[in-house]
């Protein structure tokens, strides 16, 4: 580890955190956790059209995360802290990275989730050092996860 997390950003960890906790955004996380699988920006719309409840809930858990991680990203929150104690912002990034390039381009935002990307690309590589394997293990665990939720 680099440096001990000053007061301010232990300060700003523990609200983020708390904003976590929030009823609406913890059910939107679970749906998000128990529903979202799409490889395509037609598979989202089906499953999260925009107007709907889950839409709702994918725009809550994409943006969480994608401005949790413009904290992190802005050297306002410590990163080793906010990696050991926030990985859900990883898996997050991983069910979502095939459909970012296609939004991007369907908005003509090339930007689009870009602090959710950045911080996501360190995590791997901070994971990976502290823990090889420790990633590859995590999308295995995922795609049996959906595996069976598709045989059920």
């Amino acid at each position: 580890m680099g440096t001990t997390p000053t007061h301010e950003q232990a300060q700003l960890h523990l609200q983020v955190y708390d904003l976590r906790r929030e009823a609406r955004l913890r059910q939107a996380r679970d749906w998000f956790q128990q529903n979202y699988t799409a490889e395509t920006v037609e598979d989202v719309m089906r499953i999260a059209a925009p107007g709907t409840e889950n839409g709702a809930f994918f725009g809550m858990v994409i943006g969480y995360w994608e401005q949790a991680c413009a904290l992190l990203n802005y050297g306002l929150l410590h990163e080793d802290l906010f990696f050991e104690t926030s990985g859900e912002f990883f898996g997050v990034w991983d069910a979502i990275k095939p459909v970012v390039p296609q939004f991007r381009e369907k908005f003509a935002e090339k930007h689009l989730l870009s602090n959710l990307e950045k911080a996501a690309k360190r995590f791997e590589e901070w994971s990976e050092e502290r823990s090889p394997g420790h990633i590859a293990a995590m999308r295995q665990f995922r795609q049996q996860a959906r595996a069976k939720a598709a045989n059920a």
